[in-house]
């Protein structure tokens, strides 16, 4: 509420405080033109950057300097623009003057006295000097106007706002008209400039293309690729005619070469020579052996007529020796023939590998310097085909360079402004209480986001899955007392609540409720020290006796809260410095207390001790329940030391106090200890987080307790 009402005051202080602004505003109607009349065009040419390109140009810094010229506002209205701000521009100009000097300054130590001539030339390049008269109104106009399109239509709104209605109404009316001029100015720049540069570039290309050709020619006479072309369809004939023969070479050289493998195993054995297959069919040997045979059957009917010496006899003989000796000469012929073939076989298989390899490198030489024809070749179609391209666009940027490229008309004036456009009080207070409205909620909603406390029960149950004993009230009025406000308000909401608590506990297991139980909360001050205190007397008043042991050996507190001695306690028993433990009784009360004794060096030795055992156990022989309270579990480990004597362990946690990081880790500290979490009691609860079940309880017992 209190943000809400600091927004709504802060707004209305600055409406009723801001100077009143007018607006005058000038429609145009701005279209492309495609050749003819835009309002005759029968076709519409969707353009979505085109109204907000013409937008930009209104709103440029061109534009603005017209204005300024035109309506003479650095001479003629000086005084009226820089009457609030000359005092302003002076000190930008002084910084700017300052900036200069220090830049100079730097630059002179870094170039040394070696670089003063290229010092110089930079400081003459650069310019440092403040903006002048004209353009620093050009820059305040600028920001006064706003350029908007008209939704679905090709009208555009040009207004401009300030405190004197005239200039406003001027201002409006003389953008439109330096705008007009700008986009002529644009066009003829344009134009110029496209022109001049087209044709420098075709000059530039007309240039490379003739040198290109040259080159090309150059290349083509050099390396004679005048018939290239048909070389490279010649050359794949010859390589695979060559191929072929030497092919056929190297077969016929195999043979040649396994038929004299042959004859040199045959040696001189005229019989296995004349079985080769090329022996056999040698026509002259065949006729040598048929002499032969007719020799040797002639031989042999001599024999029978003639002896030995006969000279008809030595006639045929000597006939016969003849034909063997032609024999022999003729087989001896073939194997010269036969190894003169392989030899030139051998040669004529090198000469065909010589005569392919060669065409095979001048193919390879060739189809390079085709490459390189055909690259110089594209380069010449490109350069020819960009001059082309130059000469046809200069010759179509003569025809069309005196036409429009958009038109402008007016269709509304700026008219003079009567009522101011800003502030718009009505808007600004509805605004002012929206903003504050959720300025508040938003607040609360952040700080609730950034609480990363347990704040119900809810919250324990939904992350943690443990169970909650009850929950405690807030106890509110100044001088109540939560040790004993219990004690003395026995029909009162809150000792419900513990009743609650005590019930719950109970029932936390099957067979038998649990006899020991060590009650201990994650960090101090959290109330495991009264909610120990009101459990035991709740759980007295069923007539049950009930001993409490004061394990905190370090900041003890249960005795000063019963009102109690602590001279000697728990640590003298564990120390051995009696032998009985001090048992007291509380008066008025039927509950006992074993205090805490002497603060002792370390006690977590000695509440480990085996001692602390049998004394629990000597104390369950007296009584029906044992609750020991000790320190807390994320500032020590006595209360993890203290779980493997008792039979479930209570953790109290403070309501809005308890961070779920300080929760999460006391919790898996307890069940690496295997301890057993009997439940959670959540403390000080406020009362907007308490349930409904418990809201009925309070009404109901708050009535009694009155």
């Amino acid at each position: 509420m209190s943000v809400m009402v600091v927004v709504l005051l802060v707004t209305i202080v600055a409406t009723y405080t801001t100077t009143p602004i007018f607006t005058a505003a000038s429609q145009v109607l701005i279209e492309r033109n495609r050749g003819k009349s835009a309002l005759e065009s029968n076709y519409y040419y969707y353009e979505p950057d085109f109204l907000s390109t013409q937008s930009e140009i209104i709103r440029s810094e061109n534009v603005a300097l017209k204005v300024v010229k035109q309506l003479q506002l650095a001479t003629k209205y000086r005084g009226y623009f820089f009457k609030e701000s000359t005092e302003r521009f002076v000190l930008v100009s002084i910084i700017k003057e300052k900036i200069r000097d220090l830049k100079e300054s730097i630059s002179s130590l870094v170039s040394g006295p070696q670089k003063e001539n290229d010092l110089a030339s930079s400081q003459a390049s650069i310019s440092f000097e403040p903006k002048s008269d004209a353009e620093i109104i050009a820059d305040i106009i600028r920001g006064g106007l706003a350029v908007v399109p008209v939704k679905d239509t090709k009208i555009v709104t040009i207004s401009y706002r300030d405190k004197d209605p005239a200039i406003a109404k001027l201002v409006a009316d003389a953008v439109v008209k330096a705008y007009m001029n700008e986009m002529l100015d644009i066009k003829l720049s344009t134009s110029n400039y496209s022109l001049k540069w087209m044709t420098e570039k075709a000059a530039e290309e007309r240039d490379k293309l003739e040198r290109s050709e040259r080159n090309l020619q150059t290349f083509m006479r050099a390396n004679d690729l005048v018939t290239v072309e048909n070389r490279l369809t010649v050359l794949p004939q010859k390589l695979s005619k060559f191929g072929s023969q030497l092919s056929s070479a190297e077969t016929e050289k195999k043979e040649l070469h396994d038929l004299l493998n042959q004859i040199r195993a045959a040696g001189n054995n005229t019989e296995k020579l004349e079985k080769i297959s090329l022996f056999a069919s040698d026509t002259v040997l065949q006729n040598i052996r048929e002499r032969l045979y007719k020799a040797d059957q002639n031989i042999q009917e001599l024999s029978k007529k003639y002896g030995r010496k006969h000279p008809v006899m030595i006639r045929a003989k000597d006939e016969l020796r003849i034909l063997k000796q032609e024999r022999k000469f003729e087989i001896d012929r073939v194997v010269s023939t036969i190894a003169n073939s392989y030899e030139l076989a051998g040669s004529k298989e090198k000469n065909m590998d010589d005569l392919l390899q060669k065409t095979k490198s001048e193919m390879l030489n060739l189809n390079e310097k085709f490459m390189q024809y055909s690259i110089m070749k594209r380069d010449v179609d490109s350069n020819r085909v960009l001059y082309d391209t130059l000469q046809a666009s200069i010759k179509k940027q003569g025809v069309t360079e005196q036409s429009q490229s958009v038109n402008i008309w007016v269709i509304k004036k700026a008219g003079l402004p009567v009522v101011p456009s800003k502030p718009n009080k009505k808007r600004n207070m509805m605004l002012g209480l929206i903003l504050g409205l959720f300025s508040g909620i938003g607040l609360a909603f952040f700080i609730e986001y950034l609480d990363n406390t347990l704040k119900n029960a809810q919250q324990v149950e939904e992350r943690f899955g443990l169970t909650v004993l009850g929950s405690i009230e807030e106890l509110k009025g100044k001088g109540n007392n939560i040790d004993t406000y219990v004690n003395d308000n026995l029909l009162s909401p809150l000792a419900e609540s513990y009743r609650l608590i005590r019930s719950a506990l109970l029932l936390t297991t099957a067979d038998h409720p649990p006899k020991v139980v060590l009650i201990t909360s994650m960090s101090k001050s959290e109330g495991k020290t009264a909610t120990g205190i009101n459990l035991a007397r709740l759980i007295a008043q069923d007539k049950k006796s009930v001993v409490i042991i004061d394990c905190d050996l370090r900041r003890p507190r249960m005795h000063s809260l019963l009102g109690m001695a602590n001279e000697v306690g728990l640590s003298s028993y564990l120390t051995g410095h009696t032998d009985v433990c001090t048992l007291l009784a509380i008066p008025g009360e039927e509950i006992s207390l074993v205090p805490s004794g002497p603060i002792p060096p370390d006690p977590s030795e000695l509440l480990g001790s085996a001692k602390m055992g049998a004394l629990i156990s000597e104390l369950l022989t007296k009584f029906d329940f044992v609750l020991l309270d000790s320190p807390p579990v994320g500032a020590v480990t006595d209360s993890l030391t203290l779980s493997q004597y008792v039979d479930g362990t209570i953790l109290v946690i403070k309501a809005g106090s308890t961070t779920n990081e300080m929760f999460e880790s006391g919790v898996r500290k307890m069940n690496d200890m295997n301890a057993r979490i009997l439940g959670v009691v959540v403390n000080r609860v406020k009362a907007l987080d308490q349930n409904a079940y418990q809201y009925g309880y309070s009404s109901y017992y708050a009535k009694d307790d009155d």
